[in-house]
């Protein structure tokens, strides 16, 4: 193309790929004039002002309003500005969509109606701090009066839901599920009975207790990591590799009851773990899917919402399996009936 070469508004509109009318409406709103104008009329166009109408049309594609584009090429802003801002409004917009969307699905989902749908849209419109008051009620109710280690309860309400600034859909449905969860005064007895039955007798007190929950959350995090890693993979209970596990267990364990990890506390906790497994056998934790359609419905879409794995994966602790380490850990001596 010539730099100087006036072109005619239908070679105008090929090269472009806008519509003629397109072009004379962008030069009536004085948006991109025409270079010249012939005495019969016809409007004319240079390179600038082609180079003018592809960046319009690109913006238009984009989304971005013909006020904008006026204020572009008037010199009101720069390229950069109106990119920035569209860029925030278009994401404004897709999560509003996402929002939407979310909606829209769990309605399907669930066969919703009109005044469900309005609940809905409310809930994930909430505020940071509506959500956080939400859940603060639910443990408020959950907790009040329960037979339970207070400590216990309130490491419980620590896991809550954090919905990302940015969420996905699948976030968005996991937080409307839960919000509704949540609220509702059946799920609330539900799980309030689940824990007063799964925690408030032996073996649930036991490791409710404040010390167990402090080693197993705390100091003794990076052990029992170490000692489920070795379970799961199948690692016999009297390998060297399981009988430092469980001895390392012992020598983190014994500061919290002001001991010292000597080969007979090493015994006296062998004895004290087949004994947390008998108990477990004979009274066995409650069925799953209680626990499933409770708590753990809790624990999973809090998980789905943080974008967390989830804390119902989690694996009982192998008390019989650490129990046979430490008894191979043990001097022949020490055993009963050793010689």
């Amino acid at each position: 193309m010539d730099d100087n070469e006036l072109y005619p508004i239908g070679d105008v509109a090929r090269r472009t790929g806008l519509s003629v009318s397109a072009i004379r409406y962008y030069s009536d709103a004085g948006i991109i004039a025409p270079t010249r104008v012939t005495e019969a009329g016809h409007r004319l166009y240079d390179i600038r002002a082609i180079a003018q109408l592809e960046l319009v049309r690109t913006l238009r594609d984009l989304g971005t309003g013909l006020h904008d584009a006026r204020r572009l090429l008037g010199g009101e802003t720069t390229l950069h500005d109106l990119v920035v801002t569209h860029l925030e409004l278009v994401e404004r917009q897709e999560r509003d969509l996402r929002a939407r969307r979310a909606v829209l699905r769990t309605l399907v989902k669930q066969g919703g109606t009109a005044a469900q749908a309005a609940l809905m849209h409310k809930l994930v419109s909430m505020s940071d701090e509506e959500r956080e008051r939400l859940v603060d009620d639910f443990w408020n109710e959950v907790g009040d009066g329960l037979d339970v280690n207070p400590d216990f309860v309130d490491r419980l309400r620590e896991v809550r839901p954090h919905l990302p600034e940015d969420p996905s859909a699948a976030q968005l449905e996991a937080w409307i599920e839960l919000a509704d969860l949540v609220r509702d005064e059946e799920f609330r007895r539900a799980v309030r009975s689940y824990l007063q039955d799964a925690f408030s007798t032996p073996p649930g007190r036991l490791m409710a207790a404040t010390p167990v929950q402090d080693f197993i959350y705390g100091s003794g995090t990076t052990i029992m990591r170490e000692i489920m890693d070795a379970y799961r993979s199948g690692l016999p209970a009297d390998a060297p590799r399981s009988q430092e596990l469980a001895v390392r267990l012992v020598e983190a364990a014994a500061p919290l009851g002001g001991r010292q990890a000597t080969v007979e506390l090493r015994r006296e906790m062998a004895a004290k773990f087949i004994e947390v497994d008998e108990l477990l056998r004979e009274e066995p934790p409650l069925d799953d899917s209680r626990f499933d359609h409770t708590h753990g419905r809790y624990l999973s879409l809090v998980s789905a919402i943080n974008g967390t794995p989830s804390a119902t994966d989690e694996q009982a602790m192998p008390f019989a399996w650490i129990s046979a380490a430490l008894r191979a850990s043990l001097p022949r001596t020490s055993l009963p009936g050793g010689a």
